[in-house]
C-alpha cells in the first residue's frame, strides 16, 4: 500500500480526515503531534512500547480525543498495513516499525515537519533556526530573550523541550520562533524553509544514532536549505561555512560569520571588550556596531560569548535593534547544569557542566578552567572574573564518563592533560576514557568508580574531593550521555550538587550560583 499522493504537499489546509497516521512514541513531541493530528481531522493511532503509568494518562486523553492508543511491550513492532504516515519523535532508522515504513515507502516525517506543514498557510510564522554538536539551548534562549527585549511575541520551542506543535495549536498569534533543532529532528525533516538559520559547530556525536560522522552532518547541513535571509556560522569551524556554502537557499540569502576574533565585514566578532556587528549596517566595509559588553554574557566563557554572537547574529538578521540583544543577554535565563559553581570551600571550586553530553562540549568546559585559563581566552580583555579558574596555579579534576555514543577521547585528553590534576571516571564507556588517559596522560592519576547505580556519584564527589588542592576546580563535564545511569543530564547533575552539598555539610565561600 502507498501513501496518497496529496501528502507530499500536505500543509495546514489539506483535508487530513483521509489519512492514516501513526505516531511513534507518546512522549512530550509524540502526544503533541497526535493532538495536532486529531485536531487536523486525522486518524491518529499512537504507538509506545513503554506502559508506565505517564504514557498511559496521556494515553487515555488522546483516546478521549478520536486517537487509537497501543502502549506496553510489542507495541510499536508491527507498522499498521494501513498507515498512511509515520511521525517520529526522534527514533533511530533502525527501529523496526521506521523500517518497515522505509521498505513500504510510507513517508517518515518529524514532529518539527509536521507542525511546520500544519502552521501553513494559515500561521506562517517565521523561524529562527539553531543546532550544532554543541550550545543549541543556550543560543536558542539567547535569542527568545533577544526578541522579547525587541517587543516581539516569541518562544523558545523545538529541541529545547516545548514541541513546536503547541504553537500552531495555540490561537494566540506569535511573531517569530527560535527554533532549536537536533540532528534527529533534521534527518527527518524534508521542507523546511526557515528565515535563517545558525550551524553553531560540528564535532563526532551521536554516530551510534546516524550510523557515520558523515551521516550526522548531513543531517545538520539540511537547516540551511531553502533558507531566506541570513545562514550563520562558526568562523573557526570551516565545516559550517562549507554547508552555507553548498546549500541551496533563496536567491538574495546571505552568508553571516561569527567569530571569537576581529570580524571582517558580513561577520559579527568581539573587539576588546565590545560584541560588534559588521553584517547588518550599511557602512559595514569599514565601522562596526557595538551590539553588547563582554560583561554582559554570563556565565563568561569563551564558548559561551560565540553561543552569545550567534543568537545576535541571527536577531539582527530578523531586524532586531542592538540594544535588544544587549539587554536580551542582561536578562537571559539560561537552564541550571551550564557551568555552574556549586559552591567554593576550602579553596576547592566546585562545577557542574552536565551538559556536558559530548567530547566537544566536555573541551570547551575544561578551556574555561585551569592554570592556563584566562579571563578573555580569545584573545583581548575580558570582563573581571576572580573565579573564572580555580587560582594562581590551580588545575582541573575532572569527573567524567557515561554513554560515549560512538566517540572518542583521545583527542580531548591529549588537549588538557597539561591542566589535570586528577580524573574520576563513572558510567558504562568509563573504558573509554581510561584508555585514552592511560595513552596520553599517564602521570594523572585516575580514580575509576565501578558501580553503575545512581550513589555512584557520591562515590565520585568524594574521590574528586580527595585529588583536589586548594585553588583547583573540580568539573563535572562528563562528556558522554547520561541515560546509562539517569534519566537525563539533569538528573545527573542535580546527583553532583547533592552529592557536594552532603560532602562539605557546613557553611562554604558563598552560595550557589553561575560561574
Amino acid at each position: 500500500m502507498t501513501s496518497p499522493d496529496w501528502l507530499s504537499s500536505a500543509d495546514g489546509a489539506s483535508d487530513w480526515s483521509q489519512a492514516h497516521v501513526v505516531v511513534a512514541g507518546v512522549g512530550v513531541s509524540g502526544f503533541a503531534a497526535a493532538d495536532g493530528l486529531l485536531q487536523f481531522g486525522a486518524r491518529v493511532t499512537v504507538l509506545d512500547d513503554l506502559a508506565s503509568e505517564a504514557n498511559a494518562d496521556k494515553g487515555a486523553l488522546l483516546e478521549v480525543l478520536g486517537g487509537t492508543v497501543r502502549l506496553g511491550p510489542g507495541s510499536t513492532a508491527v507498522l499498521p498495513a494501513d498507515a498512511d504516515l509515520v511521525i517520529t519523535t526522534g527514533w533511530s532508522p533502525t527501529a523496526p516499525l521506521l523500517t518497515q515504513a522505509a521498505q513500504r515507502a510510507v513517508p517518515i516525517w518529524s514532529e518539527v515537519e509536521l507542525a511546520w506543514r500544519l502552521s501553513r498557510p494559515a500561521k506562517a510564522i517565521p523561524w529562527l533556526g539553531i543546532t550544532g554538536t554543541n550550545g543549541k539551548t543556550t543560543t536558542t534562549q539567547m535569542l527568545a530573550a533577544m526578541l522579547s527585549a525587541s517587543g516581539l511575541r516569541t518562544a523558545a520551542v523545538g529541541n529545547i523541550g516545548r514541541p513546536v506543535m503547541e504553537i500552531v495549536l495555540d490561537p494566540e498569534p506569535y511573531d517569530v520562533l527560535a527554533v532549536e533543532l537536533s540532528s534527529h529532528q533534521l534527518h527527518w525533516s524534508h521542507s523546511l524553509a526557515l528565515h535563517s538559520a545558525a550551524v553553531l559547530n560540528l564535532q563526532p556525536d551521536h554516530l551510534e544514532w546516524h550510523g557515520s560522522f558523515e551521516a550526522y552532518a548531513a543531517a545538520k547541513a539540511g537547516i540551511y536549505e531553502r533558507v531566506a535571509v541570513s545562514c550563520v556560522y562558526n568562523v573557526a569551524d570551516p565545516a559550517t561555512e562549507k554547508m552555507v556554502e553548498e546549500a541551496e537557499v533563496v536567491e538574495g540569502a546571505r552568508a553571516i560569520g561569527f567569530t571569537l576574533g576581529t570580524p571582517g565585514p558580513s561577520m559579527v566578532g568581539v573587539v576588546e571588550d565590545l560584541l560588534v556587528d559588521r553584517a547588518f549596517i550599511e557602512q559595514r566595509r569599514d565601522s562596526a556596531l557595538e551590539l553588547a559588553k563582554l560583561s554582559d554574557v554570563t556565565p563568561f566563557a569563551p564558548h559561551n560569548v560565540a553561543n552569545a554572537l550567534a543568537a545576535a547574529a541571527l536577531a539582527r538578521s530578523y531586524g532586531v535593534h542592538p540594544t535588544a540583544v544587549r539587554d536580551g543577554l542582561r536578562n537571559v535565563t539560561l537552564g541550571s547544569h551550564k557551568i555552574q559553581t556549586v559552591t567554593t570551600r576550602d579553596g576547592v571550586r566546585w562545577v557542574d557542566d552536565s551538559k556536558a553530553t559530548n567530547p566537544h562540549a566536555a573541551d570547551a568546559a575544561l578551556r574555561a578552567f585551569g592554570s592556563d585559563a584566562t579571563p578573555h581566552a580569545f584573545g583581548g580583555t575580558g570582563p573581571d572574573d576572580p573565579e573564572h579558574t580555580g587560582g594562581p596555579g590551580g588545575k582541573v579534576v575532572w569527573i567524567a564518563g557515561g554513554q560515549a555514543k560512538g566517540t572518542t577521547f583521545d583527542e580531548l585528553v591529549s588537549a588538557h592533560a597539561d591542566r589535570l590534576r586528577g580524573a574520576v571516571l563513572l558510567g558504562v564507556d568509563r573504558g573509554v576514557i581510561a584508555d585514552a588517559l592511560a595513552r596520553h596522560a599517564p602521570e594523572v592519576p585516575v580514580r575509576v568508580i565501578t558501580s553503575t547505580e545512581t550513589g555512584a556519584m557520591t562515590q565520585a564527589v568524594a574521590a574528586a574531593a580527595s585529588l583536589a588542592r586548594p585553588g583547583d576546580v573540580v568539573l563535572l563535564a562528563p562528556g558522554c550521555a547520561s541515560k546509562d545511569m539517569y534519566s537525563d543530564y539533569a538528573a545527573r547533575g542535580h546527583a553532583f550538587v547533592e552529592a557536594i552539598r552532603a560532602l562539605t555539610a557546613g557553611p562554604g565561600t558563598g552560595p550557589a550560583g553561575t560561574a
